[in-house]
């Protein structure tokens, strides 16, 4: 019965409105303004944490990408979906989580962020959302035009346990080197803590680590996914997964009413800026390395919980795009885009339009 809920449109509009609930949760609990869930964001700011870039203000390890990773993973030995498989074009998906990540962050927000977004008020999400379609519409017409990464291959258990490891290596950092105490301090052993900005504003760690284990199972059950949702409509028409992003937006709408966080406008809204053309192109570049690698930022944690060594890469390739945007003045703030975002969107365009054109089927 289990099986054929997540199966169904309920079941998909049951997974959309529970981030639709909690995200907003997560907010009035403690997690920045319109972010109760971003997975760009959260990737970026556990880099941080890592040391990987020192932008101050965004560095925390986010409990609720170790929960995603760690709840599909608990889902797939459950439903005896665990399948270990890799070999996939590993370069390329890591090549394309880079620059997912570098779009995402000259727009602030992945594809869910940017949902949250316009569901808080924001009208900038408008135009980042607006982007991500039309990315996602260009990487449908190179995946209807032969567009192929190549065939996973089965392989050993360890290779898909590897990010789940990590995740459970990161969780033992964090109860290891506990946020500092002490006024001004903001290293902890080996990982680094933001005293102000975004990275300072976190929900209290077992609550965002709970969360993000119920949405990692609810996610892996029902294959919910913002940029297969987008994606399926384009191609075949179908709205099955699109659904579940229309039930995520309305319901959180409607928990911000409640929680007094709808806050609707342009300007002076968190973490985000106002340069409509970039927060276009920023999500242009995300949601096109997004349709090429098969799958959003969330999509790819919840597949690399349940054995895609390929998602895992990208997942990384996410992360290590976070240190580039940082540490070359590619990410933007409420400032506007960074010195070098914009070179960074047209050469990743580029750089995945190539990657489109050179790996297609040959028809014979």
């Amino acid at each position: 019965m289990l099986r054929k809920f997540f199966a169904s449109r309920w079941g998909i509009i049951g997974t959309g409105a529970f981030i639709g609930v909690f995200a907003p949760l997560l907010q009035k609990w403690g997690n920045p303004g319109n972010m109760g869930i971003c997975v760009a964001c959260f990737e970026r700011d556990i880099a941080g944490a890592l040391g990987l870039h020192r932008a101050d203000v965004v560095q925390y390890m986010r409990p609720e990408i170790i929960g995603f990773v760690l709840g599909a993973l608990i889902a797939a030995y459950l439903f005896k979906e665990f399948r270990p498989r890799a070999g996939s074009a590993p370069i390329v998906r890591f090549v394309l989580g880079a620059f997912a990540m570098i779009g995402a962050l000259v727009f602030l927000g992945c594809p869910w962020r940017a949902m949250l977004r316009l569901a808080g008020g924001d009208g900038n999400a408008i135009f980042g959302i607006l982007g991500l379609v039309g990315g996602i519409w260009v990487g449908a017409w190179l995946l209807k035009g032969g567009y192929n990464l190549g065939r996973s291959q089965e392989t050993h258990a360890a290779v898909g346990w590897m990010l789940p490891l990590i995740m459970l290596g990161f969780l033992a950092l964090m109860l290891l080197y506990p946020q500092p105490q002490i006024e001004g301090q903001t290293q902890s052993g080996v990982l680094f803590y933001s005293i102000k900005g975004p990275g300072s504003l976190h929900a209290p760690l077992f609550i965002s680590l709970g969360v993000g284990l119920a949405v990692g199972i609810l996610a892996q059950r029902s294959r919910f996914c913002t940029m297969g949702a987008f994606r399926d409509l384009i191609l075949f028409r179908q709205t099955h997964l699109l659904s579940g992003v229309i039930a995520l937006v309305v319901v959180a709408f409607i928990t911000n009413l409640i929680l007094n966080q709808f806050n609707p406008g342009f300007a002076n809204q968190p973490i985000a800026h106002t340069m409509g053309l970039w927060n276009f192109g920023g999500m242009v570049l995300a949601g096109l390395a997004f349709a090429l690698a098969g799958g959003c930022p969330g999509r790819q944690l919840f597949l690399a919980g349940e054995g895609d060594g390929d998602a895992a890469i990208f997942v990384l390739g996410m992360i290590t795009g976070a240190a580039f945007a940082h540490n070359f003045g590619l990410a933007s703030s409420p400032q506007g885009v960074g010195l070098h975002g914009i070179a960074a969107v047209i050469i990743g365009i580029i750089v995945c339009l190539f990657i489109g054109f050179t790996m297609r089927k040959k028809v014979a």
